[in-house]
């Protein structure tokens, strides 16, 4: 019987990601039931409640546009260093490539001189 093996390559980025958004969306959903309940067994007025809940959101905006700041900084600066990357080894690819064309050129004269040298004897 065949076992079939599959191999997994993690990705830190991804996989960070992958785990923090149920935890977000977990937090988010509680902190808004908890809001929700707050305010209906809160004994103020009406307006004081509406107004509370016009910080909160604001606030909570706030909030919310900071992370996603700071989410899209993160790609920004992990696409430049991958970026980066990719260039610093498509240049060292580029130089072993020219050198070894490089060394092979320079041996192209002698290999001329031995195969005339063979020609000339084999006369």
């Amino acid at each position: 019987m065949k076992k079939h093996r599959q191999e997994y390559q993690h990705e830190p980025l991804g996989e960070h990601t992958s785990r923090s958004k149920p935890v977000l969306s977990g937090l988010l959903i509680g902190g808004l039931i908890g809001a929700g309940t707050a305010l209906l067994f809160a004994p103020q007025s009406g307006t004081r409640t509406r107004a509370e809940i016009q910080n909160k959101t604001i606030e909570l905006r706030d909030r919310t546009t900071d992370t996603v700041k700071d989410a899209v900084s993160q790609v920004k600066s992990k696409t430049r260093q991958v970026a980066s990357d990719v260039l610093g080894q498509a240049r060292d690819l580029t130089q072993h490539g020219q050198e070894a064309f490089d060394d092979q050129l320079s041996e192209v004269p002698q290999t001329v001189n031995n195969s005339r040298k063979k020609t000339i004897q084999g006369l």
